[in-house]
């Protein structure tokens, strides 16, 4: 019999695209599953949506809380899992409906605790890849990859063997917002083997006016460095390679928050913060440039954000605003 996948999704404020991500998790090829939703005490009428898909499907488990973030959410949903894999989805994203069956079938033929995918569709993006590769790495190499953002962070669109994270009680007790980072980071630095997939089976929505990619709230700006600070400092494979690209997202991180802050028009009552990341960015650029594991055209644009990151930044913001115009909204 196949293993059963449990798949946990956080809602708050999910009311409009929640029905899209439950039939396309209930509907996959895969089928023994116990889909998890947990309702962070939302305002809107998801709890009322997930309610209703309890008594349609008897593999839908819901968990009314009080709102308590989307860490505390996801650490609700952990608690339940009875599947001997879990995943993770964002409530206003949806899956296609071969993720689960992609994901285990490459972490069971390659023998792994853990697989994932290097692409992903988004509401820009609606390409899939022609040729798809499934390469096998080790921790080093898997969690390099993530830290250089050669995966997608997040902890969706990959797989977990289940006893792997609760034996090494990876959990989301860190800041909320760069938390994914460090789940997808510390499962990896623990799995020996991790399958790495080319084909993109998850679809992550850049539309969505209230979600943290969309709202770049300083906050989130914050405590993502902090995250990436904190999983530099606590590396459990702990060499050259990865504490070079925990660098190289400790610079980014610091050019997101300069970003953030002056999204929100807010370089007066920031001035500290921005200020200190512009002296990281010109302490970490060398380093950077010289020794992290990206094209020679990345390493020419670190450079040109360090110069002259004012300038970068109103260019990036105004490319951002006119791709969002462009977005899909229809799906």
């Amino acid at each position: 019999m196949k293993r059963k996948v449990s798949i946990i999704v956080p809602l708050y404020k999910s009311e409009k695209y929640i029905e899209k991500l439950i039939e396309s998790i209930l509907k996959q090829s895969y089928k023994n599953i116990e889909l998890i939703l947990v309702d962070d005490g939302s305002p809107d009428n998801s709890g009322k949506i997930c309610d209703k898909y309890v008594v349609l499907d008897e593999r839908v488990k819901v968990i009314h809380k009080k709102n308590g973030g989307t860490c505390e959410a996801r650490n609700y949903g952990l608690k339940e899992v009875t599947g001997e894999y879990l995943t993770f989805a964002d409530g206003d994203d949806w899956l296609e409906l071969d993720y689960l069956e992609y994901l285990v079938n490459i972490l069971e033929s390659n023998n792994c605790e853990m697989s994932m995918t290097d692409a992903i569709f988004t509401t820009r993006d609606r390409k899939q890849n022609n040729n798809d590769k499934i390469e096998v790495v080790d921790s080093e190499e898997a969690t390099c990859r993530i830290l250089y953002d050669k995966v997608p962070v997040g902890p969706w669109n990959k797989l977990y063997l289940t006893e792997l994270i609760r034996k090494n009680d990876i959990s989301f007790s860190v800041l909320w917002f760069g938390e994914g980072l460090y789940f997808s980071v510390m499962a990896a630095q623990y799995s020996k083997k991790i399958a790495i997939g080319h084909r993109k089976i998850y679809n992550y929505r850049l539309n969505n006016p209230n979600s943290g990619t969309t709202v770049m709230k300083i906050d989130n700006g914050i405590n993502s460095l902090k995250n990436i600070i904190f999983i530099k400092n606590n590396l459990v494979v702990n060499t050259k390679r990865t504490n070079i690209s925990a660098n190289w997202h400790i610079w980014q991180n610091n050019y997101n928050l300069m970003l953030y802050i002056v999204f929100n028009g807010m370089p007066s009552k920031y001035k500290f913060d921005y200020k200190k990341c512009r002296i990281n960015l010109l302490k970490l650029t060398p380093s950077v440039v010289l020794k992290s594991e990206i094209s020679f055209k990345e390493k020419i644009k670190i450079f040109i954000k360090t110069l002259f990151p004012r300038l970068t930044i109103l260019s990036s913001i105004s490319k951002q605003k006119k791709l969002l115009l462009k977005d899909n909204f229809n799906i």
